[in-house]
């Protein structure tokens, strides 16, 4: 089939080489010249056949919503959108509102697999009507991962984000808990090599996981993520899972108290979230900031939030 996918930073850039390796044409407009097949919406929906699906893979709020409002005018009925992005999942119920009274489908779709999906494929959870899905699902096929899983309708318009949401809140939890585990290793004398006891726990435990074999990496990396600075931000989807915890009375002290140590590395050069930096660059190229005095090169923050993509 013919995709228009719009958005090709690190993860649309890679997403965009996996479909066409299915075999699939892809046109690819960016606001980079340097990355783009077409140079304007307006020629990347002229180059694509009637009934169109164009996936926009860029940063949540205002930059979708622009996008997706560019077009709503451009595209015609029986057209589909897809945000891949990590948009708020009632945002999806807005766009999908309005783009429906133009005739054109709305599909959401959460995406997991950061830096690595171009070989490993990416996880996917999306929302909409079966008939819209249904215009998709070669490229939901062409992204996932190789076997029975990895991909999943998982409901009405919103329910592929909202999963995601979840995904990414539990994700933040799991990364706690290695990095306090690693923090409480490094603080005992008798143990004398983390990184070992680390690698160890990657066959036969309960714990192994690609989180734990990102983190071996990081340690190869780094043995004792001495180069990097105990800040790690957020993308806003862990402020989100909390949020929809309270509106749904539903606890979740796991992935609360995740998200509030992450806002207490901008207090403190916490040793925790030395890990928790280094993973989410591992697994997601996500920027990391150099302790002091560090030679190795860094990003420095920029903001306390990431902009939302996907990841």
């Amino acid at each position: 089939m013919e995709l228009g996918l719009v958005g090709l930073g690190k993860m649309g850039g890679n997403m965009r080489e996996r479909i066409r390796r299915a075999g699939h044409t892809v046109v690819g407009f960016d606001r980079n010249p340097d990355l783009a097949d077409v140079h304007s919406l307006e020629e990347l929906v002229d180059s694509l056949k009637a009934p169109r699906v164009v996936w926009v893979m860029v940063p949540a709020g205002g930059p979708t919503q622009s996008t997706i409002d560019a077009l709503g005018e451009l595209l015609s009925p029986g057209d589909v959108v897809v945000d891949g992005g990590n948009s708020r999942w009632t945002d999806d119920e807005r766009h999908a509102e309005e783009l429906a009274a133009k005739g054109i489908g709305f599909v959401d779709c959460g995406v997991s697999g950061g830096v690595w999906g171009l070989e490993n494929g990416y996880a996917l959870m999306y929302g909409g009507d079966a008939e819209h899905v249904a215009k998709v699902q070669p490229v939901f096929d062409a992204l996932k991962p190789e076997g029975e899983f990895g991909s999943v309708h998982a409901g009405r318009v919103g329910a592929g984000h909202f999963a995601k949401m979840v995904h990414n809140g539990i994700e933040y939890a799991m990364m706690q808990a290695f990095a306090e585990g690693w923090e409480l290793l490094e603080a005992a004398e008798a143990v004398t090599d983390v990184r070992e006891v680390f690698r160890s726990w990657q066959e036969g435990t309960v714990i192994r996981s690609w989180l734990l074999d990102l983190a071996v990496r990081a340690l190869d990396d780094d043995e004792h993520l001495g180069a990097l600075r105990g800040y790690a931000a957020d993308s806003g989807e862990g402020r989100w899972t909390v949020e929809a915890a309270i509106d749904h009375a539903v606890p979740l002290p796991a992935i609360t108290a995740s998200l509030f140590a992450r806002f207490s590395s901008r207090q403190d050069d916490s040793p925790q979230m030395k890990m928790i930096a280094a993973l989410r660059n591992q697994f997601g190229g996500h920027a990391v900031t150099a302790a002091a005095g560090a030679e190795k090169g860094a990003d420095a923050p920029g903001a306390d939030v990431d902009p939302p993509v996907g990841g």
